[in-house]
């Protein structure tokens, strides 16, 4: 349950019955799967059947062994108040390979194209593929004059699954980069979004051929881009089992310590190859979960998840992808981290976010105020077609640049602060979410997880509290009954919580130990 609803990017294998994946003895996995990163469901044969990888012995009970602590967790906010915050500046920019600022003055487009079902077939075919989508995205800055614009591509499965597929379209995509910058001056940074193609209910998250070749994917692309990035899966077992009963501590244990605990994980090595390769090591999101909590919450007429349920999720979402920044990674982050503008907040390195521009690829209710802090404006997806103004890739490129046109001359004209008082007073009461990552209450939740830093648990619980708090205590923000009652049930959950994370995480380790694919060693219990 990982991709964002409303997504319509599905790759279809031909003949996807009779494909399976290489794998271990027994192990069959025929792909009838949607673009892996977001929602992908891959079906294993006769999967009721089939048991997840283990250690000899591993049914045997054994005592409970918690993994401690293993750094120092962020204890001081970048910025002295939500007022220093504001779009195309960061207290740590980042130069790219073609001189991009990222976070320095300015604010960046960036235009996510994504490949058409069948383009997949082949190598040949997908280089093919993104060579045109790429290009037309490029060619378009030139026709209208902008100035700058950033391309990312979000692996579809094959990219990751052969490594050396994802490599070759970085270095195509690069390649075109050089060759505008020589030809017109444009100035374009690419970023490459490796897929986490393990499913925690059906490989194991760190001893599967899925992990190695997402690692194997970090070595090629790094070669070749100005940045990485990777939407983590970790937890996202105990999230679906939680989510769907409202479970605000299934919630907390999915993001807050599995996630944060396999992010550490993956960001030691993601960091380490991205030294060896001379990259820039962006960030991650927590995509799997908290913006699966926010499209569940859906609109006004959706009542699966409380929109302020969401909302906590969401909350504790930022002390999860802060994880990325810890371990080494300087941003820019990943643009659908709507949690982003907390962890600027936090560590100061340049965020990207998106919103209104992301209708394309699904629905939310702060398309404005979500780019108040923002140093990198993007789309989220757009799936390659024609258009009567042109290709996909190019209109959504023409959108972006002018949305950013518009906020840089606010910049130089000096009305930064006044043109990001309008973003974020379209949306601050409109919804839950939009609330709590307006820039004031950002920055107080991200000071709840400073002052919060004797573990991930405590900090992830402490931003959890934070939001609730804000949310009750504005009279401006109108609650259904529904959503008051919501939000009251978890806020009581929330408190009634141990404070020693340990006593917490054994309790978890417990309770959710039936939860289909939950390997607690699997996050190094």
């Amino acid at each position: 349950m990982s991709k964002k609803i409303g997504k319509k990017e599905t790759i279809f294998r031909k003949k996807a019955e009779e494909e399976k994946l290489p794998s271990k003895k027994g192990a069959e996995y025929p792909i009838v799967s949607k673009k892996i990163g977001k929602r992908e469901t891959i079906l294993r044969k006769k999967a009721e059947e089939e048991k997840l990888p283990s250690k000899k012995g591993a049914e045997k009970k054994a005592p409970i062994v918690r993994k401690e602590k293993s750094m120092a967790l962020t204890s001081k906010m970048a910025y002295a108040s939500a007022d220093e915050m504001i779009f195309g500046t960061a207290k740590k920019p980042v130069t790219t390979k073609r001189g991009l600022v990222i976070g320095g003055g300015y604010v960046y487009p960036q235009v996510v194209p994504h490949p058409r079902p069948g383009s997949e077939k082949t190598k040949k075919t997908l280089l093919r593929e993104y060579e045109r989508a790429n290009g037309d995205a490029l060619e378009r800055c030139v026709i209208l004059g902008h100035p700058a614009l950033v391309i990312e591509n979000e692996h579809v499965f094959q990219m990751t699954w052969n490594p050396e597929w994802g490599g070759e379209i970085a270095a195509q995509t690069a390649k075109q980069m050089d060759d505008y910058l020589a030809k017109y001056g444009l100035k374009a940074a690419y970023e490459s979004t490796v897929a986490d193609i393990r499913k925690p209910d059906m490989v194991h998250m760190r001893e599967s051929e899925h992990t190695q070749k997402i690692i194997e994917s970090f070595k090629e692309v790094s070669k070749y881009a100005d940045w990485v990035a990777i939407e983590s899966m970790g937890g996202k077992e105990v999230f679906d089992y939680a989510i769907i009963r409202h479970d605000i501590a299934g919630c907390l244990f999915a993001i807050g310590v599995l996630g944060t605990s396999d992010m550490e994980w993956m960001w030691k090595q993601i960091v380490e190859i991205c030294g060896k390769n001379k990259c820039i090591p962006g960030g991650d999101t927590n995509c799997s979960e908290a913006n699966t909590a926010m499209f569940m919450a859906g609109g006004f007429i959706s009542k699966d998840v409380p929109h302020t349920f969401a909302a906590l999720c969401r909350a504790i979402a930022a002390s999860r992808s802060l994880v990325a920044i810890e371990q080494g990674a300087t941003g820019p982050t990943k643009d659908c981290a709507y949690e982003n503008p907390i962890v600027k907040a936090i560590s100061g390195v340049p965020i990207t976010t998106e919103g209104k521009v992301s209708a394309c690829a699904h629905a939310d209710l702060l398309g404005n105020l979500i780019s108040a802090v923002t140093d990198i404006w993007s789309n989220e997806a757009v799936e390659y077609h024609d258009m009567f103004g042109g290709t996909t890739t190019a209109v959504f490129t023409e959108i972006l640049g002018y949305d950013v046109a518009a906020m840089n001359s606010a910049i130089d004209l000096g009305y930064a602060k006044q043109y990001q008082e309008i973003l974020v007073n379209s949306d601050k009461y409109r919804d839950t979410h939009g609330f709590i990552l307006s820039p004031d209450n950002a920055w107080q939740i991200g000071k709840a997880i400073v002052d919060n830093s004797k573990s991930y648990y405590n900090r992830a619980k402490a931003a959890a509290i934070k939001a609730g708090e804000l949310i009750q205590g504005d009279p401006k923000m109108k609650l259904t009954s529904f959503e008051k009652e919501a939000l009251e049930k978890s806020m009581k959950e929330l408190r009634a919580l141990p404070e020693d994370d340990g006593k917490f995480i054994d309790m978890c380790l417990k309770k959710y130990k039936d939860v289909k694919g939950f390997i607690p060693a699997a996050y190094g219990f």
